[in-house]
């Protein structure tokens, strides 16, 4: 009782000590909510509100239906223009997409000819271009299809594809980026804040003050883990009715509570690595240089950017041993497809027993730096 009295009393210290150092707190702060807004919005990868313009020289029942095609939020309303103005309005950047129907178009279609029909693409906008230009070719490619079944010129097809996207139907990047970045923003601050901790005692002066007080190794790492994970579980939980929930209106499928079991969970793998960081490190600049040879792998590899089915076979088995991809794995099952803890328990054990190696090593390490200090 002695001992959790005095790792208690210590993470409070440590908590008081991390609202006085406003640096940590405006990171955590950005971290979980501008940080957050900035990547959901800023790195999206589908078409949206993409300017279009039509020059219709047919003037059929055919080409006003691809003109009505177009729909928002992918595409604006279409614009009618002159074929004289397309080079213009182009050179101008009035439009991103502009679509040439040449005379006759429609009855040369029905007669089998084959017309030709011309799609402008203003591809300064490089991901727009890429991606608009396809759908823009599937829209077009679906109201001919449709406007021939209804005549003779073309037998119905004996199979619909009918696609069904589960968990995100409109297939929008902001809902994937987001919970993404407070993952890995629970990765960051957790090596950070705990190395911080113990950097912080060193260049204060105040680490051989603990040290000649009745206390253990053990007992003031300790301490330090639970204060900033209590911090980083606060500052996840808000993050996620606020500004996931509350600013962006992205929904969430499962259960929070449940995602922040597994957060506390690999909270002791992360902060473990902070501890160990801070034992090698001897000022706050190397702390941030060791933090970027660990974080950057360990985020790169998690699985929240690139799938580990798309990792080379021998990597992605490798990768097996990182609490961090199992982590990953858990909180996409429970925050997107609505997973239950009969699903993500066995992620939570391989989380829990990795990191209970990881955190054994860091106290090591911690005692023997503390013994010599």
């Amino acid at each position: 009782m002695a001992a959790l009295a005095n790792i208690f009393w210590l993470g409070t210290k440590e908590l008081r000590s991390f609202l006085r150092d406003y640096v940590l707190l405006g990171l955590v702060i950005y971290s979980f909510s501008l940080a957050i807004i900035a990547q959901s919005q800023s790195s999206s990868q589908e078409v949206h509100n993409a300017s279009v313009a039509i020059a219709d020289e047919d003037h059929s029942d055919l080409t006003r239906r691809i003109a009505q095609a177009f729909l928002s939020p992918y595409f604006q309303k279409p614009q009618l223009i002159d074929v004289r103005d397309i080079v213009s309005a182009m050179n101008a950047g009035r439009y991103t997409f502009v679509i040439d129907i040449p005379p006759n178009f429609t009855r040369d279609l029905l007669r089998g000819r084959q017309p030709r029909m011309q799609l402008d693409v203003d591809a300064t906008a490089m991901v727009q271009a890429g991606l608009g230009a396809s759908y823009a070719g599937q829209i077009i490619n679906t109201e001919i299809t449709d406007y021939l079944s209804h005549t003779e010129a073309s037998s119905v097809s004996p199979i619909d594809l009918i696609v069904r996207i589960a968990f995100n139907p409109n297939v929008e990047t902001a809902w994937f980026s987001s919970i993404m970045g407070i993952i890995n923003s629970i990765t960051m601050l957790a090596i950070v804040l705990a190395g911080a901790a113990v950097v912080r005692e060193r260049e204060h002066g105040t680490m051989d003050h603990l040290l000649v007080m009745p206390l253990t190794p053990l007992e003031i790492a300790m301490s330090k883990i639970w204060a900033n994970s209590l911090v980083i579980l606060i500052a996840t939980g808000l993050s996620l009715y606020l500004t996931v929930r509350g600013l962006l209106h992205i929904p969430i499928a499962g259960s929070i509570p449940l995602f922040l079991s597994g957060v506390a969970i690999y909270l002791f793998f992360a902060t473990a690595i902070g501890i160990f960081l801070g034992t090698v490190a001897r000022s706050m600049p190397q702390l941030g240089l060791l933090y970027l040879l660990v974080y950057v792998p360990l985020a790169m590899l998690s699985g929240s950017n690139t799938p580990l089915e798309s990792m080379p076979p021998w990597l992605a088995t490798l990768l097996q041993v990182s609490p961090t991809v199992h982590f990953v794995s858990s909180a996409q099952a429970i925050l997107y497809r609505g997973a239950g803890f009969s699903m993500v328990w066995p992620k939570f054990a391989i989380v829990a027993m990795i990191g209970g190696v990881f955190l054994g090593l860091a106290l090591l390490r911690f005692r023997r730096v503390a013994a010599s200090a």
